[in-house]
């Protein structure tokens, strides 16, 4: 079976065209929020495998307002790429997470840039409540608002183990309060967190199609400097058993199967920045992996849904 592009699976390439009329960039935001688990709401230190610094560009900094953060953003990937819209992301820790007269004007002021087409905004499946969701699903009417949730595990041992300081039927509330709201939902999911066998990795894929997400970023495990994952990485390797690429890419298409079909599979990987990323070091860009991970798909006769096909033809 084939999705759009020669795919195997929902690409999210082909979803931006269908849903835009050209190339669409997203521009990463810090609004300085923090997050429950790290301001003692809930707990301190955060997720032990979490450093922000792993995925935030040189401009998107906090003592920076919004509108400045992205006409920098901008003027950088408008050098590349002349003709584009832009998506303002806020993407550093969790952004609903303040007082919701703060966050409307953060989200106002962002979504009035005139070269801004919507809203990606990340947060935790406990940091929202329905006045917010009122409030994005009326932006929602004008504008392209997509809520992200950190959903990592659907195991409420690893959750607590990684200090998530949240529940799995916390992550499953936050999504029936937000479906059907004419928001695009998303998933954020770590594959390989300590103490989750493959069977417990697979059984996240038939978990997360139970969810009503429109799309889905998967994460493999990256241990990352100044971390407590870090440290329990130096002082217990043996509990963890990080993917070699090899793994990696056989493991996935098997995940992958057992996802509902219409999920759009935004990434298949992370990239930490190799001046942090203590392991696994694979050296190789997204691209090579995709083309990796299409390439055994193909090898093993594969598909976005396939095993949940089978085993209702069973």
């Amino acid at each position: 079976m084939q999705f759009n592009n020669n795919k195997r699976y929902n690409d999210y390439s082909s979803y931006i065209k269908r849903t835009f009329s050209e190339r669409v960039q997203k521009i990463s935001l810090d609004t300085g929020f923090t997050c429950p688990n790290r301001d003692g709401t809930k707990g301190v230190g955060g997720c032990t495998y979490c450093n922000n610094s792993t995925f935030n560009p040189y401009y998107c900094k906090p003592n920076k307002s919004i509108t400045q953060q992205l006409d920098e953003g901008i003027a950088f990937f408008s050098k590349k790429y002349k003709t584009q819209q832009y998506l303002a992301y806020f993407q550093a820790y969790t952004n609903t997470y303040a007082d919701i007269n703060l966050v409307k004007q953060l989200y106002y002021e962002a979504i009035n840039h005139p070269k801004v087409i919507g809203l990606v905004i990340g947060t935790r499946p406990d940091c929202i409540n329905a006045d917010l969701i009122d409030f994005l699903s009326d932006l929602a009417k004008d504008n392209y608002i997509s809520l992200e949730f950190g959903v990592e595990s659907t195991l409420e041992r690893t959750l607590k183990d990684v200090n998530r300081c949240h529940t799995y039927k916390e992550t499953i509330e936050a999504y029936e309060l937000a479906k059907n709201r004419g928001l695009h939902l998303g998933a954020h999911m770590i594959i390989g967190l300590p103490g989750e066998s493959k069977a417990d990795i697979l059984n996240h894929a038939k978990e997360l199609s139970k969810l009503p997400i429109n799309s889905l970023k998967l994460h493999q495990l990256q241990v990352v400097k100044h971390t407590m994952m870090a440290k329990q990485f130096k002082d217990n390797p043996e509990q963890f058993r990080l993917f070699t690429v090899e793994d990696y890419v056989d493991f996935v298409t098997d995940f992958v199967a057992l996802l509902r079909p219409d999920i759009i599979i935004e990434r298949f990987i992370s990239e930490s920045p190799s001046h942090l990323l203590i392991a696994p070091k694979w050296n190789l860009k997204n691209f090579e992996i995709v083309a990796k991970i299409d390439k055994k798909l193909a090898e093993k006769d594969l598909w976005q849904g396939k095993s949940i096909e089978t085993s209702l033809q069973s």
